[in-house]
């Protein structure tokens, strides 16, 4: 059950209607802040980073480690999803959602005074058993708080929060290397997270609570942790610091599927399991959840190395390239805005995120094309439209997901597909710089003219020394990152194409249009509680709902 107060009352409800709409918006609006600002935090550290990391290890002498800055945090934030969820449900979401904030910023603390990479990376650790908890529990709080039909404008408003971020992330690192310093992208967090913090004690009110104790399922959290764990190392290490047929990689797989069987059979046994095997029972979880992966991989397999790309064939600066992604930034946002406030509108949903997958196979076929001679505007074109399919599906998966489950297991559902959709971005990420590294690999070997580049390995390029090289050998190399990269845009499209298939077969359920107030009722105080004439009230914050 999420983060309401129920109470009933027999007033009438056309005399308080006026104020309850007052005091609805502004409660439900002074939750919503507090949420974006945790939702910021989580997201901009998944990307913030990415500029800083040549820095950070050569201070800290650390570049065999530099991978488990991000990886650490990556593992962390999914292993936790599943569980912040079913907690949320059991528990009340309130003061797990302030403790979650608590964990991310002792994280930032311990990265902020970090004087070598282990402690850095533990602190990165920590930031993600806090940021998981941010994402999910923002999600389910709004659920709580806001009905379906309502829903989806503040979703496309949590999207462009992700938006933002995955350009804003690399910016403000770079900004924090080149000035007062990398410490500064953990000492940011601790301002904005007390600022959190209070909003969520001030705005956020829990719930009466029907068991004092719940009963937690050890077992399952155990080993959902060491499934996820060998399948992100498995694409994280597969074809980079391990060959795919190394007695690792082979080990990491079966660990991952002798985990997985293992909790399959735990999830069926357990009186309160963390990912409840009903869920995979309803069809449009089913189908929003496999579209998530599919979304999660091509997404993420597509844009993490597009920063490289641009730096090393257009030739612009590590700053310039993170600009240069602002055409996709801006898609997102504006599609997933847009698509939020009429699917609020008009209350239908289905074919938003069927069409999105289309447009993103546009872009991804579009893509594929590239060269190094096409001209930068027209290739931050196909990122934008890529961004435009994006935001009309990410954020409308999950309020699809949320819309077909009761409140009392919204936080478990929605942090289960997230959980997936966060594989599918691992995976997407991983298997993309695998072929992507193999093919560069390969394409210089045949390529690069006798004699060598004159520069040392070609595994020491950087931007600024691939544009000193003689002319020939920089065709060589431009010519090598290019061709390396844009045919697996192309293998991406099928992918794109599967997703909107899939998505196709939802079955559009109408959108809610207030919070289950029988069901809220009935779960906490019982049946026989309220007379049959009675009007029961939510207060949500401040805010009130009134019966229809």
């Amino acid at each position: 059950m999420g983060d309401v107060e129920v109470t009933t009352t027999t007033a009438d409800p056309k005399a308080r209607s006026q104020h309850e709409g007052k005091s609805e918006g502004r409660g439900v609006m002074l939750v919503f802040a507090g949420l974006l600002i945790a939702m910021l935090l989580a997201s901009l550290d998944q990307t913030i980073f990415s500029t800083a990391l040549p820095t950070i290890v050569g201070e800290l002498h650390g570049v065999e480690h530099m991978v488990w800055i991000t990886t650490a945090y990556i593992l962390a934030s999914t292993i936790v999803m599943p569980v912040y969820g079913k907690l949320g449900d059991l528990v009340g979401r309130k003061w797990l959602f302030v403790s979650a904030i608590s964990i991310f910023l002792v994280g930032s603390v311990i990265g902020g005074l970090a004087h070598s990479m282990p402690t850095l990376i533990v602190g990165r650790a920590v930031q993600g058993l806090g940021g998981g908890g941010l994402m999910i529990l923002a999600l389910a709080i709004i659920a709580d708080v806001v009905p379906a039909r309502e829903r989806g404008r503040y979703n496309g408003i949590m999207g462009a929060v992700f938006a933002v971020s995955s350009v804003a992330g690399p910016l403000l690192g770079g900004y924090f290397t080149e000035g007062p310093g990398w410490r500064w992208a953990f000492w940011m967090n601790v301002p904005l997270g007390i600022l959190a913090i209070v909003s969520a004690i001030k705005f956020i009110h829990p719930s009466p609570r029907l068991t004092s104790k719940p009963r937690l399922d050890y077992w399952g959290m155990a080993l959902i942790a060491v499934a996820t764990t060998c399948l992100v190392l498995t694409t994280t290490w597969a074809g980079s610091t391990y060959d795919w047929a190394s007695p690792q990689i082979i080990g990491l797989i079966a660990g991952a599927v002798v985990a997985g069987i293992a909790f399959v059979l735990v999830e069926l046994r357990a009186t309160e399991p963390i990912m409840p095997m009903e869920l995979f029972r309803n069809r449009n979880f089913n189908l929003a959840t496999i579209g998530g992966l599919l979304t999660g991989i091509a997404m993420f397999g597509a844009i993490a190395y597009m920063p490289t790309y641009l730096q090393m064939v257009t030739g612009a600066s590590a700053t310039k390239a993170g600009l240069l992604m602002i055409p996709m930034m801006f898609g997102l946002l504006l599609t997933s805005t847009i698509t939020g406030a009429l699917i609020s509108r008009t209350g239908t949903y289905k074919w938003y995120p069927v069409a999105g997958m289309v447009i993103t196979a546009g872009a991804l076929l579009l893509m594929s094309t590239m060269t190094p001679d096409l001209a930068v505007p027209v290739l931050c074109g196909y990122m934008a439209l890529m961004g435009v399919g994006l935001g009309m599906t990410m954020q409308n998966l999950v309020l699809i997901v949320q819309n077909s489950f009761s409140l009392k297991i919204v936080g478990t559902a929605t942090s289960s597909n997230n959980y997936f959709r966060q594989i599918g971005a691992s995976m997407g990420s991983a298997i993309v710089g695998s072929v992507f590294a193999s093919n560069l690999a390969r394409l210089l070997t045949e390529r690069m003219p006798a004699g060598g580049t004159g520069a040392g390995s070609a595994n020491d390029f950087t931007p600024d020394l691939v544009h000193q090289l003689p002319q020939a050998v920089q065709d060589v190399v431009v010519g090598s990152y290019n061709d390396a990269l844009t045919p697996i845009f192309l293998v991406m499209v099928p992918l794109a194409l599967l997703a909107a298939a899939v998505l196709a077969f939802i079955q559009h359920k109408p959108l809610a249009q207030t919070i289950e107030r029988e069901a809220v009722v009935t779960e906490l105080v019982g049946d026989d509680t309220a007379e049959p004439d009675d009007e029961p009230e939510l207060v949500v914050s401040g805010a009130t709902r009134s019966g229809s």
